[in-house]
């Protein structure tokens, strides 16, 4: 069965905001209810909403349509989830000290599911200390929040006070939804390509987009652990909630990694590194004087490998194989000279799988067989590897 999610919208400018999110939600089938406080009904229409779930949007308390049954009460009690997006500085005034006096408030309070609060507000409402006390009173009581964004509002004002972006807010609608079952780990997950520079201009590098990595950071946080993110070059947006690291070049990457790698439960190797780095960067662009240009390259160091020398015997190490041929030989081989426990091999030359798309597939190699996992998103197979390792753990 599909979770069921409320959503309770208040009277801020950004109310216009939860429409497309609400629609996003009703598309990934989860069952959506909507509470609106009086005051958000003067910013966007419960006809609007209505028309997105087909299901009655709640607003006066007093509005049962069965005797029978109190509905501020009712509604609640089977949710998986409880989302007030946006909450204006009133509202969340409201929660931090248990008022009850409207629909949004009185149902608030009646749910013992997972609630989470996405603040909305001018600049200096959400930083006078009144308000924090309040939202750090509600973080005391479990409540998770998404916290808004630094930038221009309504009112003319710059500073903290936007809606999270849409992405955010979804992302931690998951997180609130997903069993905790990495908590307490510490998980560090290397993502995209390297850059070697050859001059200031031009640079050596792959394809990979680090989607999959990204992918493995998101469903991480998530599963509860702590996440740190090596990512090199990508155009993607930093998975809420994680410690992201950016780096350019493999040499970056080596020397970001190592220090972090005792501390860690996890280490999965996702990144594309490079192999090699030019020997001499050139100061200048070079000139296109010749047919040929004559680069010399020497080895960069081998993460993976050196990662397997030091591994401690609580760590579980994943490595990920991308080859042309021989897939699942040379996948083997790399199981047992780095002395990983798991290696991800990507089937470059399948439809459907490999560096840009959204989804893969692959083969999952341990020490003990191999399992294969068909076409699916890069979203979906970053749960399916997280339960595998999680499984070695036991």
């Amino acid at each position: 069965m599909s979770k069921k999610i409320i959503i309770g919208i208040t009277g801020s400018i950004a109310a216009f905001k939860a429409v497309q999110l609400i629609s996003d939600l009703v598309k990934k089938n989860f069952r959506v209810e909507v509470i609106m406080s009086e005051s958000a009904t003067k910013f966007i229409t419960p006809v609007c909403i209505q028309s997105l779930t087909k299901r009655k949007v709640y607003v006066d308390t007093f509005d049962d349509e069965n005797p029978a049954i109190i509905t501020h009460v009712d509604i609640v009690k089977d949710a998986d989830l409880f989302a007030i997006i946006p909450a204006s500085a009133h509202t969340i005034a409201k929660l931090a000290h248990g008022f009850a006096d409207n629909m949004l408030t009185s149902a608030f309070l009646a749910a013992t599911c997972q609630k989470l609060v996405a603040p909305a507000m001018n600049v200096h409402m959400y930083e006078n200390p009144i308000t924090q006390n309040n939202i750090q009173t509600l973080k005391e009581l479990g409540i998770l929040f998404v916290e808004p964004i630094n930038g221009l509002l309504a009112c003319g004002d710059i500073g903290n006070g936007k809606l999270a972006d849409e992405e955010d807010l979804l992302e931690m609608i998951q997180y609130a939804l997903t069993p905790k079952k990495l908590k307490g780990k510490n998980i560090l997950i290397s993502a995209g390509p390297t850059q070697e520079s050859i001059d200031p201009v031009r640079y050596i590098t792959n394809h990979s987009s680090g989607k999959m990595g990204y992918a493995l950071a998101k469903a991480a946080f998530c599963l509860g652990a702590h996440v740190t993110l090596v990512s090199g070059p990508t155009h993607l947006k930093q998975p809420y909630g994680i410690d992201l690291k950016p780096i350019t070049s493999a040499s970056e990457m080596y020397h970001t990694i190592m220090p972090l790698a005792p501390s860690q439960d996890i280490i999965i190797m996702s990144a594309a590194v490079g192999d090699y780095a030019c020997v001499e960067i050139a100061d200048e662009k070079i000139k296109k004087n010749d047919d040929f240009l004559h680069l010399k390259l020497c080895k960069n160091k081998d993460i993976l490998f050196e990662l397997g020398q030091i591994k401690n015997d609580h760590q579980i190490l994943c490595g990920f194989a991308m080859e042309t041929e021989h897939l699942i030989e040379n996948a083997s081989e790399k199981l047992k000279k780095k002395n990983c426990d798991i290696i991800v091999a990507n089937h470059l030359k399948t439809e459907g799988a490999g560096f840009q798309g959204d989804t893969n597939i692959v083969s999952i190699l341990t020490h003990s067989g191999i399992k294969e996992f068909g076409l699916q998103s890069k979203d979906s197979l970053a749960y399916e590897i997280f339960e595998l390792i999680m499984n070695m753990e036991e």
